[in-house]
């Protein structure tokens, strides 16, 4: 293993754990989510069905990407188009946030540090990507194959 196929397994494993933990506010008391909501100056929490479904849905999604990341990060060479296809996604994600995060008011240092965060860790995750070796296809030859 390369330096580079380290490191991006290294940055998918962190970037995993940390998804993780969105779950959380899956399972989180409303009173806590609510008092987070203040104590980032955005007022009350709204109440309603849909805000606690959105809620917690989005976390749980949030925590599924993470099993799913280090689950990919088992085997980066296996699933290194895979891994590009995140971090191309991850690209455009990070663009339609800094668009919607602007267009429902949230506060300048949130859709600032969202978006290109989510920019940056995609970028890094794409050049890694690109610099690990593609294990060599097999051949009728190889060893152990009939």
């Amino acid at each position: 293993m390369d330096a580079s196929e380290k490191i991006l397994v290294l940055v998918l494993r962190i970037s995993g754990v940390i998804l993780l933990t969105a779950l959380v506010p899956v399972v989180m008391p409303q009173v806590w989510m609510d008092a987070i909501h203040r104590g980032l100056g955005m007022g009350p929490l709204p109440e309603g069905p849909i805000v606690g479904y959105l809620t917690r849905s989005l976390s749980a999604l949030y925590a599924y990407h993470g099993a799913l990341v280090l689950f990919i990060s088992l085997d980066v060479r296996r699933y290194l188009s895979l891994v590009k296809c995140f971090a191309v996604l991850g690209i455009a994600f990070a663009v339609i946030l800094f668009v919607l995060d602007f267009m429902v008011g949230m506060p300048p240092w949130w859709t600032i540090a969202e978006g290109s965060s989510i920019a940056m860790l995609s970028c890094a995750l794409l050049w890694l990507a690109g610099r690990v070796p593609r294990d060599p296809a097999p051949t009728s030859s190889s060893p152990g194959k009939r």
